[in-house]
């Protein structure tokens, strides 16, 4: 059977993406193996948010082991159950919980990323709105109601949440602007939803009798609100990926990081009680077990934390791994699974055409050996060097068709990870929950 053939624009992004060391915006189904157990895992999760639970999830694994590219694969199993995606890094200018603006930033960043499967590349809020003003316009209608009315019925359920009565007011605002043609008013209601006030005063000026704006403080009920706003519109539900975790791990000020572990916890308690504030909301974590463990400034420093992140004993006992847990551990790829993976980038960069392979089957078994002989086994526990040097070795075939890959293999330099210590510390031996 022939294999799918690839179209060059996703070809080349997915090339530039592997080459550059970060995971592809689109195409990544063409080069993704291993992790069936906590891709199933993930389909229930994915699952459950559809059907109105609340998730909360770790991605735990070392740097370059394939944790964004997991998340990025988990979005796009989303996209397949009606799911809203919004999802960002964080990093010293966005943080969960702060008093300079850095948890606004991360907040405009996640809404800025919010995506549907229609519009993968973010930027879907304001196309979501306006379809739910199109249906509401069609019910009211049909039922021969005043819409204004019927989508305030709609929006009630926001008021009992914290900070609802602004936000379901700034949806109506949008939907009236919508229905008069009103850009102006459109724009300033959306400037409010993505958190770019910054002064109460100036929301009032342009919004009316809307009193607060989203700050730092007010980032988590944003979230909530949000979530529970798209289910009303006709969306599955809304799963947040919030990527880089280690920059929590990071700050340096004791009793700002705590108060970021302490917003964790919140969202930990909130998602795993399923309570009526987080319905249809999916929380996806990504950080270092280093981030995670380190007792004295991990997130396992904080008890509440420690306690229900602690693993199944009986799962650790028995040599196994339990999937159902808050964290999911990526488990290293085998050997196999490498080569399986770096046979799929070959058939990337040949743009799926077999014939046009630039390394054979047993190019690609010498290059995994001079990597572990480089190396060792870190060539597979974090593969992203690894990649790297794959892809740059398929160029230079590419561009040197009379070479052959024996021409180049003992001259690839392929580094560790420069953010990988394989190597556990003495702390993280040591940890016990």
């Amino acid at each position: 059977m022939s294999a799918q053939k690839i179209r060059p624009k996703v070809r080349d992004g997915i090339l530039r993406a592997l080459s550059a060391g970060v995971v592809p915006s689109q195409g990544i189904q063409y080069i993704q193996v291993g992790r069936a157990p906590e891709i199933k895992a993930m389909i229930r999760s994915i699952e459950s948010i559809a059907d109105g639970s609340s998730v909360f999830k770790m991605v735990v694994g070392d740097y370059g082991s394939g944790k964004t590219f997991f998340m990025h694969l988990v979005r796009k199993l989303g996209f397949e159950k009606k799911l809203v995606t919004m999802h960002a890094d964080f990093s010293p200018e966005r943080r969960l919980v702060a008093s300079g603006g850095q948890a606004k930033n991360l907040y405009s960043e996640l809404v800025s990323n919010l995506s549907t499967r229609s519009r993968p590349e973010g930027g879907a809020l304001p196309a979501i709105i306006d379809m739910f003003v199109g249906d509401s316009l069609a019910e009211a209608s049909e039922k021969g109601v005043d819409v204004e009315t019927l989508i305030d019925q709609k929006l009630s359920p926001l008021r009992e949440l914290v900070a609802g009565y602004d936000f379901a007011r700034v949806i109506g605002h949008y939907c009236r602007a919508h229905e008069q043609g009103n850009d102006a008013l459109k724009q300033s209601a959306l400037r409010w939803l993505k958190g770019e006030f910054s002064a109460k005063t100036d929301a009032r000026n342009e919004l009316g009798d809307v009193r607060t704006i989203i700050e730092d403080k007010t980032i988590y009920d944003a979230i909530k609100l949000l979530s529970k706003f798209l289910r009303i519109a006709g969306q599955g539900g809304l799963l947040v990926m919030l990527d880089e975790a280690v920059n929590l791990f990071k700050i340096t000020h004791a009793q700002s990081r705590t108060s970021n572990y302490e917003l964790v916890l919140t969202i930990l308690n909130d998602t795993l009680q399923s309570n009526s504030s987080t319905e249809g909301l999916g929380v996806l974590i990504g950080i270092t077990p280093e981030a995670l463990f380190d007792p004295r400034r991990g997130l396992c420093s904080y008890d509440a934390l420690a306690s229900r992140l602690s693993p199944n004993r009986f799962a650790e006992q028995s040599g196994l791994v339990d999937y159902n847990q808050p964290t999911i551990h990526l488990q290293n790829l085998t050997p196999e699974e490498l080569y399986l993976l770096l046979s799929n980038i070959r058939n990337v960069f040949a743009a799926g055409e077999q014939s046009t392979h630039l390394i054979t089957d047993e190019g690609l078994k010498a290059f995994m050996d001079h990597c572990q002989k480089t190396i060792g086994s870190a060539y597979f526990k974090t593969p992203r060097e690894t990649i790297r040097g794959f892809v740059n070795l398929l160029s230079m075939l590419d561009q040197y068709p009379d070479k052959s890959w024996t021409d180049f293999i003992d001259q690839i330099q392929i580094d560790a990870d420069p953010g990988d210590d394989t190597t556990d510390s003495d702390d993280l031996k040591s940890f016990t929950l």
